[in-house]
């Protein structure tokens, strides 16, 4: 696929991510709020609730992450896309009429399911685009996906002024529109014969993840992702009660907020991870936006003031640099015709510290957040950055080790 068709398939797929990531958006500012009307319990107890319906929602994705990359490696990526972006949007119309929490964790269930397209969206860039472009493309893909975050909490928040239901409504819409949208607008990008058979004996987690250690770089790439993702639940699980209970922001100051991470994000994403590729590599690129990043769990986990969590998300955002750079080396090691393999082995990680991570972050900011023991509510971002210490070290170890990628034989 080259020229326009090319292009314009690229700009769905980014679509596609910033339509995801925005509906997400949506709800971060509002999720406290409609838990407290939904149980009528404290702020300290609805982020543990919270915390659990991270739990559902990662748990699916950790489940089927590999099983969408794999039947996306089959049928192609165009149907996985549009399908699950379609019932996306159902989903959320669910837990907008949800009348209690039991209704809610179904729809979180099933946009977790659903949301593991990430595998199928991020394999399109390696159908498309050269060994040496999918760092840039794949930092653009992360771009769209700022950008979502940008307007999603926005939005967001400026809707929950109205009612904690009405970011549900709009971004369910948001992915039916999406899913129209691309019936008519998207391209397959994988070639029938570049498709190969699925099999439940390599689309699950455990399956996918023994087929990429057989590659030592790719599966210590894997484990940087793991720790890194990790570290980055304390602002996914946390944020909103913390600068609540610290700091007394509004949905509209949270989503504000939110929106502010995004922008850093989509800019260096963007804008810079392409360049600084080109310019020194991506393994140097990959250490540079940890060592830039690092910083931002310390100001976060001892902000007094407001400033100080701001000044945070300027040193965070930078950190966009580390992952597309990360998955171009994967990308190399791995045939084409595994390249769903790799995103759904990719996602599955992620989905892991998703599911583990909600409910470590929301443990650990309930006990050092209420009236017992020490009080120190900015405990998960103090555990989050010895985690990031461990990524990099994992990753300069990996870098290590490396040599140049040769052309993987298809499997």
């Amino acid at each position: 696929m080259t020229g326009p068709a090319q292009t314009s398939t690229l700009i769905f797929v980014a679509l596609i991510v910033f339509i995801d990531m925005m509906g997400i958006g949506l709800i971060v500012p509002v999720l406290p709020g409609l838990l407290e009307d939904l149980t009528g319990e404290s702020l300290d107890r609805t982020a543990q609730i919270g915390g659990w319906l991270l739990f559902a929602y990662a748990l699916m994705q950790f489940l089927f992450a590999p099983v969408i990359g794999g039947l996306s490696d089959r049928y192609g990526r165009r149907p996985v896309l549009l399908i699950t972006l379609f019932i996306l949007g159902i989903d959320y119309l669910i837990m907008a009429l949800a009348p209690d929490l039991t209704w809610l964790f179904i729809g979180r269930i099933l946009s977790g399911v659903m949301g593991a397209s990430w595998a199928a969206a991020n394999s399109c860039i390696a159908d498309v685009a050269s060994a040496e472009e999918r760092g840039k493309f794949f930092g653009i893909m992360g771009a769209a996906g700022g950008s979502g975050f940008v307007i999603g909490p926005a939005i967001g928040g400026i809707l929950g002024e109205y009612g904690v239901r009405l970011p549900f409504f709009a971004a369910g819409a948001l992915a039916i529109a999406g899913a129209a949208l691309g019936y008519f607008i998207l391209k397959e990008t994988l070639p029938r014969e570049r498709r190969r058979a699925f099999t439940l004996a390599r689309a699950n987690p455990l399956g996918t993840l023994i087929q990429m250690s057989r590659n030592p770089v790719v599966i210590g790439f894997i484990a940087v992702i793991f720790f890194m993702q990790l570290a980055g639940q304390a602002q996914m699980s946390v944020w909103s009660y913390h600068t609540q209970l610290m700091f007394n922001w509004s949905e509209r100051d949270i989503g504000f907020s939110v929106a502010l991470f995004g922008i850093i994000i989509a800019a260096v994403q963007g804008g810079l991870t392409g360049p600084v590729i080109a310019k020194i590599g991506p393994a140097r690129t990959a250490m540079l936006g940890f060592l830039l990043s690092f910083p931002a769990y310390y100001l976060f986990a001892f902000a007094d003031v407001s400033w100080m969590m701001i000044v945070g998300i300027l040193f965070g955002g930078l950190g966009g640099l580390t992952f597309p750079a990360i998955q171009q080396m994967m990308s190399a090691r791995i045939a084409e015709d595994a390249q769903g393999e790799l995103q759904g082995a990719v996602a599955s990680a992620m989905s892991i510290t998703s599911v583990i991570g909600p409910l470590m972050m929301t443990a650990t900011f309930g006990a050092f957040a209420d009236d017992k023991g020490v009080y120190f509510p900015g405990a998960p971002y103090l555990l989050a950055a010895g985690l990031v210490v461990i990524a990099i070290s994992i990753a300069a170890f990996t870098i290590k080790r490396m040599k140049p990628a040769a052309t993987p034989a298809p499997t």
